[in-house]
This record gives C-alpha cells, sequence and structure tokens, in this order.
C-alpha cells in the first residue's frame, strides 16, 4: 500500500505536508492559488485521509519517496506541525533535495513538550480509551484552531480529524521509523512560522531551530493559533512566500 498522493500545476516544485489533525485537505484553497505558479504535490501520510496504516512505514521515507517517484528537485517544502517534524527528517538526510523550507508551529527534535500540552495529550487519550471519539475531536478542535479562524475551518478540521481517529483505532500498533533530526545538515532557507495563541512547546522548538539552521528567518504571527494557514487562508500563500 502507498501514500495517497496528487499533484497539481506546472512550474517549480511545492510540496505541502499537513499538520497531525488534519490531512491534505488542509491545502485545499492553498493548492488552488499556486498551481499556476507552481507544480504542487500533496499527500496523506500513513493514518490520514486516504491513506490506510501497516504495521511498520516510515513517513519520512514516504515522503521522500513521493518526491523521488515524481522526480522532484529543487523543492520548496511547506510542513504544518507534524508535517513539519517529518519534513526536518527528510530535509537533514537530503538537503540537497530542497531550495527552501517553510515549517509553520512545527516540532523538533531535542525539545520538550509543556505540561500545558501533555494534559491535552493526556486528556485526548482518557476520552479515546472511554470511546468518545466526539469528544476527543472536539478537544483537538478547541486546543490547536486558533480564535481568528471561522466556522467553515473548524468543521474542516473536525472533519479530518475525526477521519485520522477512525484510520488510526482501527490500525491498532503501528511502527513508524524515525529519521534523526540535524539542523546544521539543512542547507536550505527555512523561514519558522509560530502563532502567539499556540503551544509554547512550538515556539521553544523554533527558538531551538534558529539557533542552529545556518540559513533562518523567524517569523510570529500575533493573532494566530497553531494552524496559521486555514485560520487566515486569505494569507496562506503570503506566509510560505
Amino acid at each position: 500500500m502507498t501514500t495517497s498522493s496528487a499533484v497539481t500545476g506546472e512550474g517549480p516544485d511545492l510540496v505541502l505536508v499537513h499538520a497531525g489533525v488534519a490531512d491534505a485537505r488542509m491545502w485545499s484553497r492553498l493548492v488552488d492559488e499556486l498551481t499556476d505558479r507552481y507544480r504542487v504535490i500533496t499527500l496523506d501520510l500513513r493514518g490520514y485521509g486516504e491513506s490506510p496504516l501497516v504495521p511498520q512505514y516510515s513517513d519520512a521515507g514516504d515522503l521522500l519517496g513521493v518526491l523521488e517517484e515524481l522526480g522532484a528537485r529543487d523543492v520548496v517544502a511547506v510542513g504544518a506541525s507534524y508535517g513539519g517534524y517529518v519534513v526536518q527528517q527528510v530535509a537533514s538526510r537530503r538537503p540537497e533535495l530542497f531550495s527552501r523550507l517553510v515549517l509553520i508551529c512545527a516540532p523538533t527534535d531535542n525539545v520538550e513538550p509543556g505540561e500545558d500540552l501533555r494534559a491535552v495529550w493526556a486528556e485526548e487519550n482518557t476520552l479515546l480509551e472511554a470511546g468518545d471519539i466526539d469528544g476527543a475531536t472536539e478537544l483537538m478542535v478547541d486546543r490547536f484552531v486558533g480564535p481568528e479562524a471561522d466556522a467553515e475551518a473548524r468543521e474542516l478540521v473536525r472533519v479530518m480529524q475525526r477521519r485520522a481517529y477512525a484510520v488510526q483505532l482501527a490500525a491498532g500498533d503501528v511502527d513508524n521509523e524515525e529519521w534523526p533530526i540535524e539542523p546544521e545538515k539543512i542547507s536550505a532557507p527555512v523561514r519558522l512560522i509560530t502563532g502567539a495563541h499556540d503551544f509554547r512547546f512550538f515556539a521553544d522548538s523554533a527558538d531551538y531551530l534558529e539557533q542552529r539552521l545556518p540559513n533562518v528567518e523567524r517569523v510570529e504571527l500575533s493573532w494566530a493559533g497553531h494552524l496559521p494557514t486555514l485560520e487566515r487562508p486569505a494569507e496562506a500563500s503570503g506566509l510560505i512566500g
């Protein structure tokens, strides 16, 4: 089984990798805006959207496989949250493949989550263990979608998160091979975007990366939560540059 992916438009290669509370649908509006400038590549990571889970896999390996299968080069990679974590893994191993990275509210290695985020994860696990999928979904929407988001954005995250739970809970235990992140090896320019209304962990991750990446730009959005491209979609294309 392979990951579900889509390619639209023509031009330089741009890959969009979704957040862990979403799937490739989070980029739908942005894809429409960018297809006149880029060959836009989207994918559902395993356990999200249309990509089934398998017992052993690698999100980083799947992303690299999609790019290699398409013959992508000089890639602009945009990763939101967990998608940004996956992008960092691939860019650490294959830095020559990328021309630019945009990491939006992304975690990284060697940075620990705070008690506030751990508490959300604990509450999520409690709800899931009790079979309360709707309650866990609402928790994620409430905690991860920022104050600027409209009802349409919240409903989209609700639908995507519920789908992820359905796929992941049905699969049971799985093993995702992660690759080490080595910021010093990422030679492409990197834009780090964080939101003032997000969990501190993601700003701490950006702080860590800012100190170690060779070519870095830091942007903090005073209005944003964890998913700024959904919270103010009219500004999304400007955020990725």
